[in-house]
């Protein structure tokens, strides 16, 4: 079974064809429908076919479905696939960060902010991590009524400032959280909208929201940088890191960029991690036998501790249900690639500007790779009885050179979190379902109330 990233699979000419899809309406395409249901829509694109042509707007594009040419995409973003141009709203909060930059630009803001998140500098932040969680579960009692994603976003919010800023107080979390939660809201409309071909001059009550959510972004990174380098001592947290990380040129990030890396290791260290715990806590509730295996291995692993890095490989299941879990609700709900000259996905040639689009949640949920595709079964990952599974039918963390620096990070905070927590507790959630909203990361539509109960 393989689920990691790696080379490039063989591109080869294969019996792929590209079949057409919806016809859509004039100048818009299949925009429309997209923007009614994203999720829904791409679904539908997967019954025509594994490659399947479509317009969003005026735009040419092509959906792939099959984990071959899934993999062609991912690992030839820079030399033959260029990395979109993202909505106005897009680039606004994220600046030109390491996930939008490109060519040498990306390469050298890559080796510049690669260093932070390495395995030995994620050890170093699992004590916050888990230290956090603690906090948590020591404020809960038997019986307390929670909204589960508003604490799973406090949790993360506080480590995030915690790791990446280095500061430690609710002030910190709270206001850059109230401005990324509204980036996130309008990020999600205009991409799903006509804001998604609308020029970026054009004015708009959304994009008045984002830029003035932006400028808290803005004002946040600004005090706490300033306040690293008024203090003048080394410190452990990842924004000291940037600030002291030099190229092969000698030189180092720029005020701007450091802004840009430091909203980009936010929201991959916050948005990406609450919600996949929500969705996990959602999960357990409706599948006790899970929730029974998860209990089992931590009281067999930890017994009456808490959990430390050295756990996270023993914590096997655990790190099952949080894979399971990013396959049936990826955070990262799509991967987009523009073809340049000569691009090919499955040796079917890509004419120059066709716009490529993949979605984890389609291939994460297609029964030739993952049977009974709609049930929660993290023992499909077991590494000697679990499903074999095909590289690139899983890549919640996309692929190939531009694959997400903090996917380390994110798995190990998502496990030790989830350890803590499961280990003292059950959040028996409301009945009801919860539907999935993509916007920035796939979000649940409402709110998730649960009932603490000690186990």
């Amino acid at each position: 079974m393989s689920t990691e990233t790696g080379p490039a699979v063989d591109a080869r000419p294969r019996s792929h064809r590209i079949v057409p899809g919806p016809k859509g309406l004039p100048f818009l395409g299949s925009l429309p429908q997209f923007g009614k249901d994203p999720l829904a829509f791409f679904g539908r694109l997967r019954s025509y076919g594994t490659m399947v042509s479509w317009r969003f707007g005026p735009n040419r594009c092509v959906f792939i479905a099959d984990p071959e040419c899934v993999g062609e995409l991912l690992t030839e973003t820079e030399r033959t696939f260029d990395q979109p141009a993202l909505g106005i709203a897009f680039r606004t909060v994220m600046g030109n960060g390491v996930v939008v930059a490109r060519g040498t630009d990306w390469r050298r803001k890559r080796s510049l902010v690669q260093p932070s998140v390495r395995p030995r500098q994620v050890r170093s932040y699992a004590s916050t991590m888990a230290g956090s969680a603690v906090e948590l579960a020591d404020s809960w009692s038997d019986g307390d009524r929670v909204d589960v994603k508003r604490e799973m976003a406090a949790l993360t919010q506080r480590i995030a400032v915690r790791t990446i800023f280095g500061v430690d107080t609710a002030a910190d979390a709270e206001a850059m959280g109230r401005a990324m939660d509204v980036a996130q809201l309008e990020i999600g409309k205009e991409f799903a909208g006509l804001g998604a071909i609308l020029p970026d001059w054009v004015p708009t009550p959304g994009r008045a929201r984002i830029k003035k959510a932006a400028a808290v972004i803005d004002a946040e990174v600004a005090r706490v940088v300033a306040r690293h380098r008024d203090g003048g001592d080394e410190r452990p947290d990842l924004l000291s890191r940037l600030l002291t990380a030099v190229d092969g040129a000698g030189a180092r990030l720029t005020d701007q960029e450091i802004r840009d890396e430091t909203v980009t290791l936010y929201i991959g260290g916050h948005e990406t991690t609450s919600s996949t715990l929500v969705w996990a806590w959602y999960l357990l509730a409706r599948e006790p036998r899970v929730r029974a295996a998860l209990a089992e291995e931590l009281d067999r692993v930890l017994g009456d501790r808490e959990p430390g890095f050295e756990d996270y490989a023993q914590l096997t299941y655990t790190q099952s249900v949080v894979k399971e879990t990013l396959r049936l609700y990826p955070t990262i709900w799509l991967v987009t690639g523009v073809a340049k000259e000569g691009a090919r996905i499955g040796g079917v040639p890509m004419p120059r500007g066709t716009r490529v689009w993949s979605s984890q949640w389609v291939t994460h949920r297609d029964a030739r790779w993952f049977p009974e595709p709609e049930e929660f079964r993290p023992e499909r990952w077991d590494p000697e009885t679990g499903d074999d599974v095909p590289e690139y039918a899983w890549f919640p963390f996309g692929g190939g050179p531009r694959v997400c620096l903090g996917t380390r990070f994110a798995m190990v905070e998502a496990v030790l979190v989830l350890a803590v927590l499961a280990r003292r507790f059950e959040l028996v959630v409301d009945p009801g379902v919860v539907s999935p909203v993509p916007s920035l990361t796939l979000q649940p539509d409402r709110e998730v109330m649960a009932t603490v109960r000690r186990r």
